[in-house]
């Protein structure tokens, strides 16, 4: 095992292949730090890939327990007639569908879709009023007791026990939110709404929604290391150990290389590469040794889940669409369509890609609307949208790869067709759960802050704004918990929007963000604007060929045999495709699969010579 000198590498997406290379030597402004991990050359390994994409899963099976928990525990208890691991499938298959979508013929990024945070609000609001005056009132003795009781679930023994009519009917009401939600998502990006704000948006309202996003959820965090706090810190220490101090320890040639490989004295970075993987599976090995029971949802199973199940819609009933459950759809589509724009920025800036256009965020956010779609009719009460946390582990590795984002598709498509393998993930305990979203979470709240330095920050008008859209995107929500009387307009659907949008941290920051920076009166240098491009993006483009820059705007493209479909589209939806003038299309031709391997300097080539010295090491 040896120790590589710092030298920055990212895994990146190119075409159809994957390849890993040397990423260009920043300026001193943003010099990273020194524990930086050497590259392969070529398209990851399959072996590595599948590791990467299970190291994935696992974060995305942490999001859906948490976010299934968490809500499933603010019902009365009793009432869930079937295993919670067939509704935990059902939200597998259509995150699996919804990435593989993505990947192929949305933004093209290497996101995974994944149930988060802004569906699991307005949901807790939505159900919150079939609920007794006198235990939905937040400053309630009983509403705290039941917030912070124990996580395990009681589930319903027999079809006749209490609480199951309420319980399928607050289920099919938030799967109907999650329909609406999908459809307004949808018709977002067909009309092509980020084109008109994505050039708005620059360091000043990404930076506060990426800190935001990263502090939102530090209290449901919280709630699950504290089943067992031992635990939860091993995790995280271990986590720490291996992405940070050991991330630049390369271990031997790995026997999963490819012969056909230009080098055979590879050398990976396994433990930054599995700083998830690892650190999980020996936490949940010990809890397991040490006979700890901290599971969230073991107990009381009713049945027992089937080894296979094909999900379609209406399995348990149809959606139920009401004028509350539109209220919450619609909070749902705005929150989750201003967390995904800010993935979508997040992940090309880690994979040091141009911005991302406006036909590759529309394409995004209407697949996203239709994954939504899909797993409401499924009878999920979560939807799809880009998962922050998932982005976190992106940069936590340092390792982001179109390839292993369709094996995350494909393998929570084919885990999703089996409730019994899906119930492992019932078994998680719950300080990995808290411990998993704890430093992923984390990385997305550093990745906000080292935004701030794309704009003028001796700037009292950014200063402003910054801390402003920051401080009140977390004090709104918690003023509106902790008010003794429930904001109340007289009609129940109008409460319904109002409560679940004042709950939506990153809407909120994002909303104040972007109303302050293009209100206050600001030159374009001092917002961190140029050329109608947000500024994280144009430092480092500045800094690539031209005929770099163009190909690395391919990677935002469709698909090459889909690229002929679009003379045929209609004009309402000609936003989903290239312009005729976008940098990918001036020259050349559209890109053939493959085209893009040489991105940036070194790309192309049989292995970059700083690779080569470091490999020798």
């Amino acid at each position: 095992m040896s120790r590589s000198q710092p030298h920055p590498i990212q895994l990146r997406p190119v075409g159809s292949q994957d390849a890993l290379a040397s990423l260009p030597k920043p300026p001193a402004i943003q010099t990273p730090s020194s524990h930086s991990w050497a590259s392969l050359c070529g398209p990851p390994p399959w072996g590595l890939g599948c590791l990467l994409a299970l190291q994935h899963i696992l974060v995305l099976g942490s999001l859906l327990c948490a976010s299934h928990l968490l809500l499933l525990r603010s019902l009365p208890p009793g009432g869930l007639s079937y295993s919670p691991a067939q509704l935990l499938a059902s939200s597998l298959f259509s995150c699996g569908v919804s990435t593989a979508l993505q990947t192929w013929m949305g933004s093209r990024l290497p996101l995974v879709q994944a149930p988060s945070f802004e569906f699991l609000f307005p949901a807790l609001v939505l159900t919150s009023q079939k609920l007794p005056l006198a235990i939905q009132t937040p400053g309630n003795c009983e509403y705290r007791a039941r917030a912070w009781a124990s996580l395990m679930l009681h589930l319903c023994e027999e079809p006749g026990c209490h609480g199951l009519e309420l319980w399928n009917t607050s289920l099919r009401e938030v799967s109907g939110a999650v329909v609406v939600s999908g459809l307004l998502q949808g018709t977002l990006g067909l009309l092509g709404a980020p084109g008109h704000l994505f050039p708005h948006c620059g360091p000043l309202v990404l930076a506060p929604s990426l800190v935001v996003a990263g502090l939102s959820a530090h209290k449901e965090v919280a709630l699950f290391c504290s089943a067992h706090w031992g635990l939860a810190l091993l995790l995280i220490l271990l986590m720490v150990v291996c992405s940070q101090h050991l991330g630049s320890c390369q271990l031997p040639p790995c026997p999963w290389r490819p012969a056909s490989t230009s080098s055979t004295h590879t050398h990976l970075p396994a433990f930054r590469l599995l700083s998830v993987l690892v650190p999980v599976a020996c936490v949940w090995i010990i809890s397991a040794l040490l006979g700890l029971s901290v599971i969230p949802l073991g107990q009381s199973v009713p049945t027992e889940a089937p080894w296979f199940r094909l999900p379609h819609p209406a399995e348990w009933d149809w959606p139920l669409l009401t004028p509350r459950a539109l209220a919450a759809g619609t909070s749902m589509a705005l929150a989750a369509s201003t967390s995904s724009l800010g993935c979508y920025a997040l992940c090309g800036w880690l994979l040091h890609l141009p911005s991302p256009p406006p036909h590759a965020c529309s394409r995004g956010l209407g697949l996203e609307g239709l994954g939504s779609v899909l797993a409401g009719l499924l009878g999920s009460p979560m939807g799809t949208s880009s998962s922050f946390s998932n982005v976190g582990t992106v940069s936590l590795i340092q390792a982001g790869s179109r390839r292993v984002a369709h094996l995350v598709g494909l393998l929570c498509m084919g885990l999703g067709l089996s409730p019994r393998l899906v119930q492992l993930l019932t078994t998680i305990p719950l300080p990995v759960l808290g411990g998993v979203l704890g430093v992923t979470q984390a990385v997305v709240l550093s990745t906000g802050f080292s935004s701030f330095h794309l704009a003028d920050t001796d700037s009292g008008r950014n200063v402003f704004i910054v801390g402003f859209s920051i401080f009140m995107a977390l004090l709104l929500p918690r003023w509106l918990q902790e008010a003794p009387v429930l904001l109340s307009t007289g009609w129940s659907p109008l409460d319904v929007l109002l409560r679940s949008l004042l709950t939506e941290p990153i809407f909120l920051a994002g909303l104040l963000g972007f109303l302050l920076e293009n209100t206050i009166p600001g030159t374009r240098l001092e917002r961190g604007l140029g050329q109608g491009l947000p500024s994280p993006f144009l430092a480092q483009e500045a800094r690539m060929p031209q005929k770099s820059r163009e190909k690395a705007a391919q990677e935002y493209e469709l698909p090459f045999p889909l690229q002929n479909l679009c003379p045929y589209i209609p004009q309402p939806l000609r936003c989903l495709c290239p312009l005729p003038e976008d940098p990918g299309n001036e020259e050349g031709g559209p890109a053939e699969p493959g085209e893009t391997v040489d991105l940036l300097p070194g790309f192309g080539e049989q292995c970059p010579k700083a690779s080569r010295e470091l490999r020798s090491q």
